[in-house]
């Protein structure tokens, strides 16, 4: 009997103001100059909003709270499953850097979500948040 066990990924959609925090991907070469919502795995032990404060911390050195979470189970491949949650700066935070996996981050304007080449898990999400309040 096999089962399936599924790794779950989690998205950070960090809010500010009617823009999104996006960043592109530069690793690895097949992902380079897509773009995603930041976030990883969530490891053995920790809740989906702790990985999403973690990876946060890890990959734009900054800290957020998180919120709600923005549509679906969006698979990635066989055993990768994406979550996104809302996320906001914690006061008093530096600009995110992209220190891991990106060369750049950007602040979208919710209107122009759509106009950016994300990776196809994240845009059934980038068409939610589009046209949801948040």
């Amino acid at each position: 009997m096999t089962t399936d066990i599924r790794v779950i990924v989690v998205g950070a959609a960090i809010v500010r103001g009617d823009a999104v925090l996006c960043a592109r991907r530069s690793a690895p070469a097949r992902l380079a100059g897509k773009w995603e919502f930041p976030g990883g795995k969530v490891e053995a032990g920790e809740t989906e909003a702790a990985a999403v404060v973690r990876e946060c911390r890890e990959e734009l050195g900054v800290e957020v709270v998180v919120g709600r979470r923005i549509g679906e189970d969006a698979p990635i491949d066989e055993q990768l499953t994406l979550r996104v949650y809302l996320a906001r700066l914690l006061p008093a935070q530096p600009e995110p850097r992209p220190l891991v996996d990106h060369d750049l981050l950007e602040w979208i304007a919710r209107a122009d979500l759509t106009s950016l080449d994300w990776l196809a898990p994240d845009v059934p999400i980038v068409e939610e948040l589009a046209r949801t309040p948040w």
